[in-house]
């Protein structure tokens, strides 16, 4: 090789080496700074919309970074609020309701944001659009165990607020627990509205129903509306009524009537998007929770019996182990036709 060669080569490697560098650095994250996060109701529901404002605070205290919810919007247009957002240098928006799903990847586009919805496994794009459509479908599986056992009626209900994938998922598990347990056991189902989430008078109105067909153990997922759940299993109390919350825990304010909750802990996935998103990996895969890393959790509460919790824990274990099954049935109409009664106010 001549030294003309030699030294072109040696400019060349020189420039490849450095554009590797480049390329390398562009791999690693963007920064992060700033966390978002859209609810639409108060974060004091203990629910829903308190269990999200809550983990996201917690995961910026855990990463230094600075916090900015944004709640009470409601279920209308909240464009202007995610450009707000934006504007004001999120580095990352949870847009933390279904009915944002439509919304938030237009407002991601158009700024150029980051952003994380639920409720469209299928909405993926790299570096853009991240979905964390939960479901707590092994630990409601649990709860059904649960109210079977508890029942003394042979009846069960299950109240819900909507047919999001989410609930269906649980109500669908729920309902698959049971049967394990006792067969023969009743499940009437209901729904108080097509997105009836903060509907606390629908929900009191339509568990009143449910427990007037004979259910003595409610399963309510409803958000805003589980208060009015809680209402009518607490004016029923001659009937010896008990309910089964999610997401949430609600002991604090229980007047005698609160059996368990299949609680969601979305700190580990709030966690691993701050993650992706500095690992250059964000919108790449979906998000889940389980009771194997303790992200789905069964609330133990004083009124359940120590057999039944000890038996409970048992069942838990095998799930994890992969003992038993529990699959994530999503589809409304499916969700439908495992259930003894689908009440009027479903249809």
């Amino acid at each position: 090789m001549t030294r003309t060669g030699l030294s072109g080569y040696l400019l060349q490697a020189a420039g490849t080496f450095a554009l590797a560098i480049t390329m390398a650095a562009g791999v690693q994250a963007a920064e992060v700074k700033k966390l978002a996060i859209m609810v639409p109701e108060q974060g004091t529901d203990y629910g829903w919309n308190q269990q999200g404002v809550d983990a996201a605070k917690a995961v910026a205290e855990k990463y230094g970074l600075e916090f900015m919810p944004a709640e009470g919007l409601g279920y209308g247009d909240v464009r202007p609020t995610l450009r707000e957002l934006a504007d004001d240098g999120a580095s990352l928006i949870i847009a933390h309701a279904s009915g944002y799903n439509t919304a938030a990847p237009e407002i991601a586009a158009e700024k150029n944001v980051p952003v994380a919805i639920v409720d469209n496994p299928k909405g993926l794009k790299p570096g853009l659009i991240t979905d964390y459509t939960l479901s707590g479908h092994e630990g409601a599986y649990l709860a059904g165990r649960l109210a079977a056992k508890m029942s003394k009626t042979g009846s069960v209900g299950i109240v819900v607020s909507g047919e999001p994938p989410s609930w269906n998922s649980q109500s669908a598990a729920f309902a698959q627990g049971v049967k394990a347990e006792k067969a023969d056991t009743k499940i009437v189902y209901a729904v108080i509205g097509p997105a009836a989430y903060s509907d606390a008078a629908g929900g009191r109105r339509v568990t009143e129903q449910v427990i007037a067909a004979g259910a003595d153990v409610v399963f309510g997922q409803g958000d805003g509306s589980s208060f009015g759940m809680i209402e009518a299993v607490e004016t029923a109390s001659a009937k010896n009524v008990w309910f089964i919350d999610v997401i949430g825990d609600k002991s604090s304010i229980d007047k005698g009537h609160l059996l368990s909750s299949v609680l969601w802990n979305m700190v580990p996935v709030y966690s691993a998007m701050v993650e992706d998103l500095k690992a250059d990996k964000f919108g790449t895969r979906n998000y889940k929770i389980s009771l194997a890393d303790n992200s789905v959790a069964l609330l133990k509460t004083k009124h359940i019996p120590d057999d039944v919790w000890a038996s409970l824990q048992d069942l838990r274990q095998q799930i994890i182990d992969g003992k038993i099954q529990v699959p994530e049935v999503t589809d409304a109409q499916a969700v439908r036709a495992m259930m003894t009664t689908v009440s009027a106010a479903a249809q």
